[in-house]
């Protein structure tokens, strides 16, 4: 029997995951450029500013509104709920904070929705270049309400890729250095946005077309997974396994370079002058 909802309940979940982004994204918007205080979360480089705080609690607003009895997992406030509830809505009010805080314009709202522990419904919201991604299982992924797809690149030497670098990077040697050397070798090159939801919206609307990346939470990814298998591409682990979303590691393609990637992945060994003392 198939957990995924009907399509008018997936639809619904969609519209209140959209009206929550764009409720998070109006504060986003008030705050560019007027932070009084940003801060570390104990980590460095993990930045949190009143922005991050001020736009979940709009986002959580809306939630609850809607549906009181959901389970929440956000960044902020942690989890709200039963892990076990059928519906969990993994959210990030701002996915991207260092840029943000930097007024570098590549930072989101990611919301979304697990339904018995599958990523189903995803809105993800640039508020400061107004790009809109949207999906819902079965349902298709819209950039601004337009139907997007991921792109048909089949060769790792005509690709983009992008990925990013985790803030325990200092700290352990598996911290993707060598493979971002190793594929950036490979292919046309291999960018790094700063936000996870970001870079797996690009993915899903072909401008870029693949995407790996470790030390990450589920509400980095909730969101981005559904827009990425929704627009046609393809998910896994590393190793090419099922993706598991608490994991804290993917990979995500247009489908055609998928396996060629993990094959790729797998070659690398650390960069020793990268490990820690």
């Amino acid at each position: 029997m198939s957990t995924t909802p009907a399509p008018e309940d997936l639809r619904r979940f969609l519209d209140v995951a959209t009206e929550a982004a764009m409720a998070g994204g109006a504060v986003l918007q008030k705050y560019w450029g007027n932070l009084s205080s940003v801060q570390e979360k104990g980590r460095s480089g993990d930045l949190v500013t009143e922005a991050d705080r001020a736009s979940e609690v709009d986002v959580l607003n809306v939630i609850k509104r809607h549906f009181p009895d959901h389970a929440i997992l956000a960044e902020e406030s942690g989890q709200l709920g039963q892990r076990d509830n059928r519906f969990l809505w993994a959210i990030d009010p701002l996915d991207g904070t260092t840029n943000y805080a930097h007024q570098y314009p590549l930072c989101a709202v990611s919301i979304g929705l697990l339904v018995a522990g599958v990523p189903t419904v995803g809105v993800v919201y640039n508020p400061i270049l107004n790009d809109l991604y949207r999906a819902a299982k079965g349902l298709g992924a819209t950039h601004n309400r337009q139907p997007m797809q991921v792109s048909a690149t089949a060769q790792l030497s005509d690709s983009l890729l992008v990925t990013g670098f985790a803030y325990d990077r200092r700290e352990t040697s598996d911290n993707n250095y060598a493979e971002f050397c190793h594929l950036t070798h490979l292919t046309q090159g291999v960018r790094r946005g700063g936000s996870a939801s970001i870079d797996l919206a690009h993915v899903a609307c072909g401008c870029l077309d693949g995407y790996w990346e470790r030390g990450l939470s589920p509400w980095d990814l909730a969101a981005g997974a559904v827009l990425v298998e929704e627009a046609g591409g393809q998910l896994s682990a590393y190793d090419g396994s099922p993706f598991d979303i608490y994991s804290g590691r993917l990979v995500a393609t247009n489908g055609p370079l998928h396996q060629l990637i993990v094959q790729e992945l797998a070659k690398v060994q650390p960069l020793p002058q990268f490990k820690p003392a």
